[in-house]
């Protein structure tokens, strides 16, 4: 599970617990201006997994943790439960999306949406 805030216009994705160690990271930190959209992605968390793991924890329904190759570039994951999994589209930057677990997922794409419309 990840915790996210904002910080001027920076998108900042903590990771929690033993996370950390399964996904060999810890922290992210987004340039607002490089996020193209966030939606829910419990369905993709959900399916079936296509892609290739580079760097990370990978047990089917249990964690989906690291760094994957999938559609043509890298994810981040860190999903243990796919109900609360959001997706976050990003351009220009080493992963083009990031697939993570919050504890609330409309106010998770609430605050980056709105992140979005800050002047």
């Amino acid at each position: 599970m990840v915790t996210i805030s904002l910080s001027e216009d920076i998108l900042v994705i903590e990771v929690l617990g033993m996370d950390k160690l399964w996904s060999l990271r810890s922290r992210l930190e987004i340039p607002m201006a490089h996020v193209r959209g966030v939606r829910a992605a419990q369905d993709e968390a959900r399916g079936w997994f296509d892609g290739l793991k580079l760097a990370g924890a990978y047990l089917p329904g249990i964690i989906s943790a690291g760094t994957f190759y999938q559609d043509g570039g890298l994810v981040f994951w860190d999903v243990h439960s796919s109900t609360n999994a959001i997706a976050i589209d990003l351009e220009d930057q080493h992963y083009h999306r990031l697939v993570v677990e919050v504890e609330d997922p409309a106010a998770a794409i609430a605050l980056i949406s709105n992140g979005k419309r800050r002047p």
